[in-house]
């Protein structure tokens, strides 16, 4: 079994986005999605902070200082591009204008609950900010996260254990290891990585899994 690496998962969730699509990318490894998109596939980025039509990181020597994203990380503005108020950003997400979210996670349940700011820990972000609003306000949220912690625990739980960003609105999960939807009826595994048994997946992950016929 050999996990994906973070350019891997990037590149997994960006083929799953269609065209035409209008997404927020959060903060973390969900921006990596964006330099994976496919050509010829458009799709808007939407950037909280005021921002859609974000295109890929400049070049070196290029960084507009006063042209970033919700991460304060330099981006670049698309042809058809446009800034607008914090405010508006807002309205937009309330609105179910985005149709996808992809948000990091330190938790998610098995019934779609997600927990994505808050550990507890001295240095843990200070407050929840735009994710909660993104995670009840994009028609369908993607959560992008390493299937472990550090110490080998499942990040998909049973129940979360941080304060929530959001409940029951994780629509799909991408990890190193798999690709699973949250239904109604429980967690269905739609792929595997290339050497992991469905066994091994579920001895892993520690909650109830559900194997489908077109899974790896």
């Amino acid at each position: 079994m050999k996990k994906l690496d973070r350019k891997q998962m990037a590149a997994r969730v960006a083929r799953d986005i269609p065209e035409g699509a209008y997404v927020n990318l959060g903060i973390g490894l969900p921006t990596l999605v964006g330099e994976y998109l496919p050509k010829g596939r458009e799709i808007i980025l939407h950037s909280e902070n005021g921002i859609l039509g974000v295109g890929p990181k400049p070049p070196e020597g290029e960084i507009d200082e006063d042209l970033i994203n919700a991460g304060k990380e330099p981006v670049t503005l698309l042809a058809g591009g446009a800034y607008f108020h914090h405010a508006d950003s807002f309205g937009m997400i309330r609105g179910r204008h985005l149709d996808f979210a992809i948000l990091g996670a330190f938790q998610v349940s098995t019934s779609g609950d997600l927990a994505n700011w808050h550990t507890g820990g001295a240095d843990a972000i200070p407050a929840v900010g735009g994710a909660m609003d993104l995670a009840v306000g994009a028609k369908k949220v993607l959560v992008m996260m390493e299937h472990l912690t550090k110490e080998g625990s499942s990040k998909i739980v049973e129940r979360c254990t941080y304060p929530l960003t959001g409940a029951r609105c994780v629509d799909r999960i991408y990890t190193d290891l798999a690709v699973i939807d949250v239904e109604p009826d429980g967690l269905h595994v739609i792929e595997t990585v290339e050497g992991l048994s469905f066994e091994e997946l579920q001895r892993l992950t520690g909650v109830p899994l559900k194997r489908l016929a077109t899974a790896a």
